[in-house]
């Protein structure tokens, strides 16, 4: 059996730990429970509408996506509005909507609801193309 001279195991203990570190640092795992507790899930949704649809028509697939926070308790914030940036970047897409969630977990209710699942059939005949972003917000 070889026997480790106690410098060369401290440093081996040295790089282990900074190698842990970057592991830890770098972790690409699902968010705890508890990390999330000062987190919340982002659920951004962008429109761009069929040339074809009227205002009228338009209107009614944003009434029934305001409508969701009132049908689905897994959503803790809401917000929407209509492009105004200036830098004509916005490739065609008009309305923004943003879903809060607490957790993955209340992200993966909202997704198959039922009243997601109505909401979209109003939205689908008026859609030209969608952009679907998640991310964390500390």
């Amino acid at each position: 059996m070889t026997r480790i001279k106690p410098a060369l195991l401290s440093t081996m203990c040295l790089l282990l730990a900074a190698l842990l570190t970057t592991l830890a640092m770098n972790n690409t795992s699902p968010v705890t429970a508890q990390e999330t507790e000062s987190r919340k899930l982002r659920h951004v949704v962008l429109f761009q509408f069929k040339e074809s649809s009227t205002d009228e028509q338009v209107q009614r697939v944003v009434d029934a996506f305001v409508a969701l926070p009132g049908k689905i308790d897994t959503i803790t914030d809401f917000e929407y509005g209509t492009n105004n940036s200036p830098e004509n970047l916005a490739d065609g897409f008009t309305h923004c909507f943003t879903v809060t969630f607490d957790s993955e977990q209340g992200r993966a209710t909202y997704l198959p609801h039922p009243a997601h699942k109505e909401f979209v059939e109003v939205l689908k005949p008026h859609l030209e193309k969608a952009l679907v972003f998640d991310y964390w917000a500390d």
